[in-house]
């Protein structure tokens, strides 16, 4: 019994979930200028959690012929059997309108709307249709991890402003770099199951040379929330230096030769801390 709800809870990727209901949650505490309500707080961080884990059930779904040809997935519960394929679509479907509904119950309609368009932007423009296709696939699907600061921020105003939009920005800019120096060091993981992830297609110098293009914007973009003037002076410094903390390892990562592949293995460490910290830091100085 408790294998099988372990399946379940890896089915919705509780990982990558966690992390966008950091951001969610963070953009929830910018947006009331402090801690909102509990109850406002747990209906919009459950809601997420549901349409984000069902998306993720559903790409498993689909994924379940590559997932067991690369080493980074095949422990997977659809790719392994644990789960049947049938119940993971269905476990995906039901989890988006399940979050659908709480989400608009408890934090609002326009922030019910946004999560069921980042599920909807995950499972049929990201997973069905560019995955597969393109090696711009994580640039243009990298949208979908962006949606959860519009969902808190929406949970707490019932409005879109200037400085959410620009926290999906940062997300949507940081997802390449994060990305591909995973797919640096996994590529053949890639290759082998026919995903034209960048470095696959173009080659790792190309992939290398627009990954730091990506770090030198994210931090033009992290800056910019500063003169929307929804925190302060010491984000600001924080930004600063994460920002060009991030574009040295994009450099050490440009300058290591293949097929040494330590810094690319850093890079995608400290990617992680970088968005963490920076949420964090907004948290900390808001005005």
């Amino acid at each position: 019994m408790m294998t099988a709800v372990q399946d379940y809870v890896a089915l919705s990727k509780p990982r990558i979930v966690l992390l966008l209901l950091v951001t969610c949650y963070c953009a929830m505490v910018v947006a009331n200028r402090g801690l909102p309500g509990l109850w406002l707080s747990v209906d919009t961080l459950a809601g997420l959690a549901l349409t984000a884990g069902g998306a993720n059930a559903v790409n498993m779904w689909y994924d379940r012929d590559i997932d067991p040809v690369m080493e980074r997935t095949r422990w997977r519960p659809v790719a392994q059997g644990r789960i049947r394929p049938e119940r993971a679509l269905a476990a995906g479907i039901l989890g988006g309108a399940a979050g659908g509904l709480w989400l608009c119950a408890g934090a609002g309609a326009l922030a019910a709307a946004i999560a069921i368009a980042g599920y909807l932007f995950y499972v049929l423009v990201y997973t069905m249709w560019l995955k597969r296709r393109t090696p711009q696939n994580i640039v243009i699907g990298g949208a979908a991890g962006a949606f959860p600061p519009l969902v808190g921020w929406a949970s707490v105003t019932h409005a879109v402003a200037m400085a959410p939009v620009l926290m999906f920005l940062i997300i949507f800019l940081w997802t390449p770099p994060h990305f591909w120096a995973l797919a640096l060091y996994k590529q053949e993981d890639y290759r082998r199951a026919g995903i034209p992830m960048m470095p696959v297609v173009h080659g790792v110098g190309p992939t290398k040379v627009q990954a730091l293009s990506y770090t030198i914007l994210l931090l033009g973009a992290s800056l910019l929330l500063y003169r929307t003037g929804v925190v302060g002076r010491w984000y600001l410094v924080v930004a600063l230096g994460l920002g060009l903390g991030f574009i040295a390892y994009a450099v050490a990562q440009l300058r290591e030769t293949p097929p040494a592949d330590r810094w690319a293995r850093g890079t995608f460490r400290y990617s992680l801390i970088y968005m963490l910290a920076l949420f964090v830091a907004m948290v900390a100085n808001v005005r």
